[in-house]
């Protein structure tokens, strides 16, 4: 462990710190989000953590019973946006995430949580319009996963299957995404999918999820990405791994549109997939201490 990473930030990183700190930033109401982000992480200063996961874990837990919001993060203008109240699945894991990476940094401030969510949503951790956030899982994954800031864990299950798909979904879908109505917006967004053509990633199909080696794999904490069985889109829902013990069944801690609210998932993660035929499997990710 790089001992220097908790004490001090590169040069680059206190540069883009500083620029961050001036960036704006659309709360759902600032007084009360910085206030309960603040409270979040006092609750976890002093704590020993196992691993970056039970970070994750840890922070997931606390959101439990917040109530189901889509698209809180469309707007006209492309700021970063913080909704502690209300979640989708995506800004659920991200907020989770963000949380464990201040943590775990060794830093309690909401400004500094800012930061870490501003630069595992978008690209480069830098804000450059609506295309810059990173709206596919795979590209979500491919960009933290080169910046050192994700491991995609799938690749050490017991059971995997690789998958190829294009992934177009969203200019194929154009008047779903308003954003898409700008000429400007739609052709780098269109630029970005052709970068994912034919693009290859591993999987755990919901068959092998059963398996006791299977459940064994998963960490308390691990982040989830439930692939789609769209043809042109990757994952089309996101969640958080819970389980009381490395032993245990994992369950699925994640934003129910359908529930209207975080929770953790009634049946198991194998049972709950079964039910559920619009998903072929899981990806796994961890983060990178």
């Amino acid at each position: 462990m790089n001992l220097l990473r908790y004490l001090i930030l590169p040069l680059a990183g206190l540069l883009a710190f500083a620029a961050s700190a001036q960036s704006p930033v659309r709360f759902g109401c600032e007084a009360t989000d910085t206030t309960a982000i603040t409270a979040m992480l006092d609750k976890a200063v002093g704590r020993n953590f196992a691993n970056p996961e039970a970070r994750v874990a840890f922070f997931a837990r606390m959101f439990e019973g917040v109530p189901y919001a889509a698209h809180t993060l469309e707007g006209d203008e492309e700021v970063l946006t913080v909704h502690i109240d209300s979640l989708d699945c995506t800004t659920f894991v991200e907020t989770a995430i963000a949380l464990a990476f201040t943590i775990g940094e060794g830093r309690s401030s909401w400004r500094d949580f800012i930061y870490n969510l501003r630069r595992i949503r978008y690209r480069g951790g830098e804000i450059d319009g609506y295309p810059s956030r990173l709206h596919y899982i795979s590209d979500w994954a491919v960009d933290n996963k080169y910046r050192g800031n994700i491991d995609d864990a799938t690749t050490l299950f017991p059971r995997v299957t690789n998958m190829t798909r294009t992934i177009d979904f969203m200019t194929e879908n154009r008047n779903r995404y308003p954003a898409l109505a700008d000429s400007a917006n739609f052709a780098r967004i269109r630029s970005i999918e052709n970068g994912y053509r034919n693009h290859r990633f591993t999987y755990v199909k919901t068959i092998d999820l059963g398996s006791k080696d299977t459940k064994a794999a998963f960490h308390d904490g691990d982040v989830v990405a439930l692939v789609s069985n769209l043809k042109n889109l990757d994952v089309t829902h996101m969640g958080i791994i819970v389980k009381d013990s490395p032993t245990a069944e994992p369950y699925l801690l994640h934003a129910s549109s359908s529930h209207g609210k975080v929770e953790v998932t009634a049946r198991p993660l194998a049972e709950f997939m079964k039910k559920n035929r619009q998903w072929l499997g899981v990806r796994v990710f961890r983060l990178i201490e």
